[in-house]
């Protein structure tokens, strides 16, 4: 029975904490999944936003470097005939002033003939008359006013790019050559660096770089792109893609179109460090998500075991509460069925005083002579005496047993004590506790009603005489007057009370005493109708003590009339 029960209030707190658990989290579940999917998207568009203007920017710088260099060569052909530029000294002075005015990002300067045999030179290297008719960057600017080559080794084994300026003397073609430093050109472009993996670099159209590849770049690196990213306000020719490498690594690439679409400006970058703040919030926000739901779900089963806790005693309490009010009938049907009984012996027990009276007057009479007058005189003595005694008890019996009269009318304590102490004095004498009485019978009455006033007594007797009837002990009563005050005092020398139970020893269906033994009723009986009367009842007691229950009630005031409502 105890294990359904339990599994009844197990199945209930799961049931509570589901509850609350399901109604706290799903909303957080949902708006939180909301936000965290439009911030994603944000920030996600921000960056790719960012990254497209770094690299159209850049884009823009690289194009116009090459722009001006190709201007400023071009210049000299303005500026120079071709005899003066096939002049030694003219031709350096030409590199000089360029290199004065630009810096030294014009490395050497050539005047090629119509056959590709550079016929004038001026730069660090020997490179007068090395013959350019078969070299791929020559042949591909013939056809060309101007021309930039891409990246490639050359005579001087070193990376360079040469700029070409076409033009024809007496009908004879002819070209100026302009090698541009290479390392000026590619710190260009190794300058965009964001992050941790983030680098720039360009690629010709056959995918060879024409700048420096980043350090540590893994040359067998290739790149698979998967997912190409529309951008709201895309930058002319600039172009997003996710590319998953070789490497296991998720790649960004941005790329925009150079040179004319000769060349590429490709940046890249590690998914993960370029989303790295996203990331790192994302983890911020997911371990305080967690740790407020684990939050909400350890509160949810706590609450809803207390909340069961508090019902299931709750339960136990009304469950006890029937018991008890169970007990509390059978007890005012035993009262009932006793008054009846007491009611039924008063009649017999009275014919048997008088019959023994009448038969003692007989004795007195006509008796004298009988041998056995005398044994018979005191047995019958003795039938009256045990008779009356009988009588009284029974008398006593019936007139507690009657209904509680709630009239307010004189009584004399002292009187009413004894009267009492009557009924509890026979389970007193079996419990060995002996009775010590101090009444003062000069005090006066307190207006009160004499069957409560009763039942408050009684029920501290018995209380004292059973806490005391396991070894016995002295139950005290005194009473006096003190002031305008009806002192009252029961005392016993029994084991005492807890000061834990202290605090509840007049509330309702509290008891100490074992399950029949009590129905946790009586003191707070009592304590209602003390304060019904005006008076106040309290307690002092410890563990091996004893205990001494204290009765304040009001005294009339002196002098005042009133009207003695006599007893029925």
């Amino acid at each position: 029975m105890q294990t359904e029960a339990k599994k009844t209030y197990d199945k209930l707190s799961r049931k509570i904490a589901l509850t609350v658990i399901t109604v706290s989290l799903a909303p957080l579940i949902l708006v939180g999944g909301l936000i965290f999917d439009q911030f994603r998207s944000i920030y996600r568009a921000k960056v790719y936003a960012h990254l497209a203007e770094v690299v159209d920017k850049q884009n823009d710088n690289v194009n116009n470097f090459l722009s001006e260099k190709l201007a400023e060569v071009q210049y000299l052909t303005r500026v120079f005939t071709y005899e003066e530029l096939s002049d030694p000294q003219t031709l350096e002075q030409a590199l000089k002033g360029m290199q004065q005015q630009y810096g030294r990002i014009f490395v050497d300067l050539g005047i090629i003939d119509e056959n590709g045999s550079q016929v004038a030179y001026a730069g660090p290297f020997d490179l007068l008359g090395a013959d350019y008719s078969k070299a791929d960057w020559y042949i591909n600017s013939r056809n060309k006013k101007t021309c930039i080559s891409d990246v490639f080794m050359g005579l001087r084994q070193a990376p360079h790019f040469i700029i070409t300026i076409n033009n024809s003397s007496a009908g004879k073609p002819w070209t100026l050559r302009a090698t541009i430093d290479f390392l000026a050109f590619s710190n260009l472009v190794e300058n965009v660096h964001i992050g941790e993996t983030g680098y720039a670099y360009i690629l010709n159209k056959e995918g060879v770089f024409q700048t420096r590849p980043q350090v540590g770049r893994n040359s067998d690196l290739v790149l698979t792109p998967y997912e190409d990213i529309q951008q709201p306000t895309p930058g002319e020719g600039v172009s997003i893609q996710l590319s998953k490498g070789s490497d296991g690594e998720k790649y960004v690439t941005v790329s925009s179109l150079l040179k004319n679409g000769d060349w590429k400006l490709v940046y890249q970058q590690n998914m993960s460090d370029a989303f790295s703040a996203m990331i790192r919030s994302e983890f911020i926000t997911l371990v305080i998500f967690l740790s407020g739901g684990l939050a909400i779900i350890a509160m949810a089963l706590y609450l809803s075991r207390k909340l069961v806790t508090h019902i299931e005693f709750i339960d136990d309490e009304n469950e006890m509460m029937n018991r008890q009010m169970v007990e509390t009938g059978k007890l005012a049907s035993i009262g009932e069925l006793a008054a009846g009984i007491a009611h039924e012996i008063n009649n017999p027990v009275a014919i048997m005083i008088e019959e023994a009276g009448w038969v003692s007057d007989l004795l007195e009479d006509e008796g004298k002579e009988m041998s056995s007058y005398t044994e018979i005189t005191r047995a019958l003595e003795q039938v009256r005496t045990q008779g009356g005694r009988c009588k009284d008890i029974t008398h006593k019996l019936l007139s507690f047993a009657r209904k509680t009269d709630s009239r307010v009318v004189d009584v004399f304590l002292p009187e009413l004590i004894e009267e009492v102490l009557e009924i509890s004095i026979q389970q007193a004498r079996y419990a060995q506790v002996n009775l010590s009485l101090d009444l003062d019978r000069s005090m006066g009455p307190v207006r009160a009603s004499v069957s409560e006033l009763q039942q408050v007594f009684l029920n501290l007797f018995n209380n004292a005489v059973q806490a005391m009837e396991a070894e016995g002990g002295t139950l005290s009563v005194s009473c006096r007057a003190e002031g305008d005050e009806a002192y009252v005092s029961v005392a016993d020398t029994g084991p005492g009370i807890p000061a834990a139970n202290l605090s509840r020893i007049f509330d309702p269906f509290f008891t100490t005493k074992p399950v029949g033994k009590g129905s946790g009723l009586g003191l707070s009986i009592c304590f209602g109708l003390i304060h019904q009367m005006g008076g106040e009842i309290d307690v002092e007691s410890g563990v091996g003590q004893g205990a001494r229950f204290n009765i304040r009630l009001p005294l009339p005031p002196t002098g005042t009339e009133h009207d003695v409502e006599k007893e029925e």
